[in-house]
């Protein structure tokens, strides 16, 4: 380990476009998913001896970066907390694509849509609770008033645009569900940060001091959040329906339905 080594320092340069991806890759990567609990325990305590000065005898540097990914991956930013599996970031690459995969798959009848939107939104509700700003607490009514709400917005755009598309074209019914996922996170996730548009978020400078709270930084963030979301969906819930619409044609797929319900699920 070298003099000066600061494990809370990235890897890579935060201030390039490639230095954050690579960073983000690192920290949300799927096979963390896996590490057993005791792994992720023994991580944490490293971490926190590296930040207290004791390098544990014996670590090379990449054991201890290695750590430090397991910590980013499992462990809360602000409060240190383990997060629930669900809602950790690394979780989102298999648990969205199947959720994902299942309801551009599954939308052509009523219950069907309502099912899968309703297991969605609550995939959401806890991905958004569990990355929340620790600063900010929610209580559980107003978790609970941004749950109902999101959900019944999903249902409600989903069901009835599936309704009003029974004689359009094949094409726009399988939109719906995308459309239903967008209007949602436009209420989940300001509602779930409601704490932050109402009493503003820490702002510091660049060495960290705190200048003040900001009710105008929270709104921007949350804001790209939503946005970044919606676009995060977009690029698999608009341009997989072509691409099933056209696999679906195909005679082996017409015949084998167990594989036609894995298409989209790997595609995604």
């Amino acid at each position: 380990v070298p003099l000066g080594f600061n494990i809370d320092i990235p890897r890579w340069d935060q201030s390039t476009f490639m230095g954050r991806l690579k960073h983000f890759f690192n920290i949300t990567d799927p096979r963390t998913v896996l590490v057993p609990e005791k792994e992720l325990d023994q991580a944490k305590a490293m971490v926190e001896s590296c930040r207290a000065g004791l390098v544990p005898p014996g670590s090379t540097q990449e054991q201890l970066l290695y750590a430090k990914k397991l910590y980013d991956s499992a462990f809360h930013p602000d409060s240190g907390e383990k997060m629930n599996l669900i809602g950790r970031m690394s979780f989102q690459v298999p648990g969205g694509m199947a959720l994902t995969g299942c309801m551009l798959q599954f939308y052509r009848t009523v219950p069907a849509v309502v099912f899968w939107q309703w297991v969605n939104q609550s995939f959401n509700a806890i991905v958004n609770y569990t990355n929340r700003n620790a600063a900010s607490t929610i209580s559980l009514r107003q978790l609970g008033v941004a749950y109902i709400t999101a959900t019944g917005t999903a249902l409600a755009t989903a069901v009835g645009l599936n309704l009003y598309t029974k004689r359009a074209p094949p094409l726009l019914a399988r939109w719906v569900p995308f459309a239903a996922v967008a209007a949602a996170n436009c209420v989940n996730i300001p509602l779930m940060r409601q704490q932050e548009i109402i009493n503003g978020v820490t702002v510091t400078d660049r060495d960290n001091n705190e200048l003040g709270q900001s009710r105008r930084a929270a709104v921007k963030g949350i804001a790209q959040v939503v946005v970044s979301r919606i676009t995060m969906a977009a690029p698999g819930m608009i341009i997989l329906p072509i691409i099933m619409e056209r696999l679906e044609k195909i005679p082996f797929m017409q015949v084998s339905a167990h594989f036609s319900c894995g298409v989209p699920v790997g595609l995604v």
